[in-house]
């Protein structure tokens, strides 16, 4: 036969992944624990669709002919923009918006699926991933934030990681009150600061230092553009960003000055050459609350601890700001030890609903990196990707008689039993047995001429069978005992198939 020198050559875009039945089956069951904890906290669910108008995703409006920066488009019939989600935050936003009238106020919702990011695959980074959002629109006080925080812990405990994470909170207000008291007032420079300060636990402070100055190089040769800070100001930033607690910085005890800018005084060497502002104050004391809130409802630092280098990359955060770091240390592709990090995050956004609504609305929300928390369960046991128990399968013996092995297996159908007739062209009842065994089956129902005229079925435990092959070493013993296969009246195949541990199991779990 010649060569079809036409063949596609079957490959995935880069950034992209297929998925497999185990690791499918193991996520819905990491993502039925998630759920559960968000319903248990009152949050009901919403779906958006995969694509919204380029302009409903915010930063990624159309100044090109094409937007394509960050996000995958196409222009629909009508010439308008569309784009993948890019995250979940922005489509909630745009649906409270347009159903505002028939949306109880707070809202709480919350929301699983894919998003879509046009930007550079590498390792554990990919152009599509699951995430899994809980947010509330409409309440505007700390005790919002916290709760999410504390919804946060408690999802971590439902999924068996107690003792391997801390959630970490600051506030945007604090971090803008130190940029506003260093000179820094610029929306697209504080952003490239945000994003430096970010970059902590990947590059560390001397990383984050170059970031904030003129710029950095990694190994590959690629260079990031800094935010171009002076030393004085780039050393106040390291500084804020090394404190173990928020009030080793300051003392705010003064009231602030018709300038906005309180008495007091930053207490540590670097950030003592600057003015505390209004916005850092108001800040710290929503951290403060929150801080009263998690210790009141029993969570202590262990669990929940307030951290001042935490700044989420997105920049229409306005207030708290929170991410669940897993503290258990893996090892990264150069065999070093490094903590796992951060699965998920999230924070108040109080300006996103207001780009399609004159008034005011508070949200406030987090995200769970869905594909990112499913790897960090493999690490520590606690996501059971095991082979998915796969169905029955009835054997085809005689080719004219598909109709009543088809009966067979629609009468283990309707018993609640998962089953399946051999569809394939072989006739050999090897190659049925392989077909059987890469379909992790549970048994296999058999019936030849022999069995039809005695109104028997063979019926083959795999597991049994398995296990028993582990320990005869005799082919012919093998073949006297036939461990796991039983010769069963065709009438009592159903109840005694449903009897097998294996179909009994998956039975259980899938109701």
């Amino acid at each position: 036969m010649a060569k079809n020198s036409a063949l596609i050559d079957p490959r995935l875009p880069r950034g992209f992944v297929d998925f497999e039945p185990a690791d499918l089956a193991a996520v819905e069951e990491m993502v039925a624990k998630i759920r559960h904890v968000y319903e248990r906290y009152g949050f009901d669910p919403i779906q958006t669709p995969f694509f919204e108008y380029t302009e409903t995703l915010g930063k990624f409006l159309p100044d090109t002919d094409r937007p394509n920066a960050g996000v995958f488009s196409v222009q629909d019939d009508d010439e308008q923009w569309m784009s993948l989600r890019y995250d979940l935050t922005a489509p909630l936003a745009r649906y409270f918006a347009q159903n505002y009238q028939d949306l109880p106020k707070p809202f709480r919702s919350y929301r699983q699926g894919w998003v879509f990011r046009n930007e550079k695959p590498g390792p554990g980074r990919f152009r599509q991933f699951m995430q899994f959002d809980a947010d509330t629109v409409g309440a505007g006080g700390p005790e919002s934030d916290a709760e999410m925080c504390m919804m946060m812990a408690d999802t971590m405990d439902a999924l068996g990681l107690a003792g391997k994470y801390v959630v970490r909170v600051n506030n945007r207000k604090v971090l803008d009150g130190v940029m506003q008291a260093i000179g820094v007032t610029d929306e697209a420079q504080k952003l490239t600061v945000l994003r430096a300060i970010d970059k902590l636990d990947k590059f560390g402070p001397e990383g984050v230092r170059l970031l904030l100055g003129e710029g950095r190089k990694d190994e590959s040769g690629d260079y990031t553009e800094g935010a171009k800070l002076n030393v004085d100001q780039a050393d106040a930033i390291i500084e804020m960003m090394s404190a173990a607690r928020l009030d080793d910085l300051v003392d705010l005890e003064a009231e602030a000055g018709p300038d906005g800018f309180l008495d007091a005084e930053f207490k540590t060497p670097a950030l003592a050459k600057f003015k505390i502002t209004q916005a850092f104050a108001e800040g710290f004391a929503e951290l403060q609350s929150m801080a009263t809130l998690f210790t009141s409802a029993g969570y202590g630092p262990d669990r929940i601890k307030i951290d001042p280098s935490v700044v989420r990359g997105l920049e229409y955060y306005t207030g708290p700001v929170f991410e669940i770091e897993l503290t258990f240390k893996v090892q990264n592709e150069k065999g070093q030890d490094v903590v796992f990090g951060s699965v998920g995050g999230g924070g108040r956004y109080d300006g996103l609903v207001s780009r399609f609504r004159n008034e005011h609305t508070p949200a406030t929300g987090f995200s769970i990196g869905v594909s990112r928390l499913a790897s960090a369960l493999k690490l520590t046991g606690n996501l059971n990707a095991a082979p998915v128990t796969g169905p029955v399968v009835v054997t085809v013996m005689e080719k004219d008689r598909i109709a009543d092995y088809q009966t067979m297996v629609a009468d283990l159908r309707t018993a609640g039993v998962r089953a399946e007739l051999f569809l394939g062209s072989s006739k050999n009842m090897g190659k049925q047995m392989k077909y059987a065994d890469k379909r992790n089956a549970p048994a296999v129902i058999i019936q030849g001429s022999d069995e039809r005229e005695q109104g028997i079925v063979q019926i083959k435990d795999l597991a049994v069978g398995a296990e028993a092959a582990a320990s005869i070493t005799d082919n012919a013993a093998w073949k006297t005992e036939r461990p796991g296969q039983y010769s069963v009246p065709r009438d009592e195949m159903v109840n005694f198939v449903k009897a097998i541990p294996a179909v009994a199991a998956w039975m259980k779990a899938n109701g």
